[in-house]
């Protein structure tokens, strides 16, 4: 992938509602530029995402989690924390997601990390100071959003978007890998189908990987800028929903690599910021009630 460098913006045309196509940009924003918050609130608010450099993220933490955590999935030992509840723990290939509307598991495999939760022994504990700074970045990022909201859109609001967080539990490191692809792919099988995240802000670091793309209005996708060291950003449906729809939830996914990509793993790492479970979201609709229903379709349950 190309370096690009801080501030710089990168156009995708998408549609309108006419048919005709417009210029929108993914913005690459420099964290510690005067007119970040300006600059990512704006391109979550018209693409879905925001890409930021120069962040207070230590990229060879990054880098050392990808690494311990490669190994683990490698290692038999990993089925010692295959979940037993569905919210926490290592969550294999045969009981991964399928997203909703689809009716094939995505081809991942994975392990929740929260505060509270079981943690392997095989690996450091480089993946929780790596949440630790994280999720201090996605609350910073928050507060950008929060004050970049006009006066209608807050007034909206049940309580401040910075005050959801108050004493959440539910904020979540995803460990993330994407083996590689068996010889016979299963008939529409993907790393990961279509989808929306289901919580206030996803930050996820550039992968050792492409793959990562974003659907634009007209239907068409295109690859997420994401180069190495950098962080993606994108709104969830609890932020579209508190917000009604001011700050969208945008479709993405990732694709199967061909040639020789297909033969090697893609690791990944999102924080998934949630608020807590009192929150009003809108309509009276709490972020437990919302997550609940959003898990048991997961599930395939409705």
């Amino acid at each position: 992938m190309t370096r690009r460098p801080p501030g710089d913006a990168r156009a995708v045309a998408v549609g309108v509602g006419d048919g005709t196509l417009r210029r929108m940009d993914v913005a690459v924003v420099d964290y510690q530029a005067p007119d970040a918050p300006e600059r990512f609130s704006e391109s979550l608010r018209e693409t879905g995402f925001g890409v930021i450099v120069n962040h207070p993220l230590d990229w060879s933490l990054v880098e050392k989690v990808y690494a311990e955590w490669s190994a683990l999935f490698d290692d038999p030992a990993v089925s010692e924390y295959t979940t037993s509840d569905s919210q926490a723990g290592y969550f294999p290939p045969d009981i991964s997601e399928t997203a909703k509307g689809f009716q094939v598991r995505d081809l991942k495999e994975f392990f929740h990390v929260y505060p509270w939760s079981i943690y392997p022994s095989q690996v450091s504990d480089a993946a929780m100071r790596y949440r630790d700074t994280a999720t201090e970045v996605a609350l910073t990022l928050l507060d950008w959003v929060e004050d970049q909201l006009p006066p209608e859109i807050a007034d909206r609001l049940s309580m401040p978007l910075s005050q959801m967080m108050d004493r959440s539990t539910r904020t979540l490191l995803r460990v993330l890998r994407y083996p590689p692809l068996p010889a016979e792919v299963p008939e529409g099988a993907v790393r990961a189908a279509a989808h929306e995240d289901i919580n206030l802000l996803t930050v996820l670091p550039a992968s050792d990987q492409p793959g990562l793309e974003l659907l634009g209005t007209n239907g068409e996708w295109y690859p997420v800028p994401c180069d190495p060291g950098s962080l993606a950003v994108n709104g969830g449906e609890m932020l579209d929903l508190a917000t009604g729809g001011y700050y969208p939830a945008t479709t993405h996914r990732v694709v199967n690599p061909t040639g020789d990509a297909a033969r090697h793993a893609r690791m990944s790492l999102p924080l998934f910021l949630h608020p807590a479970d009192d929150v009003v979201l809108a309509e009276g609709r709490t972020a437990y009630e919302f997550l609940m229903q959003r898990i048991a379709e997961l599930r395939g349950e409705r």
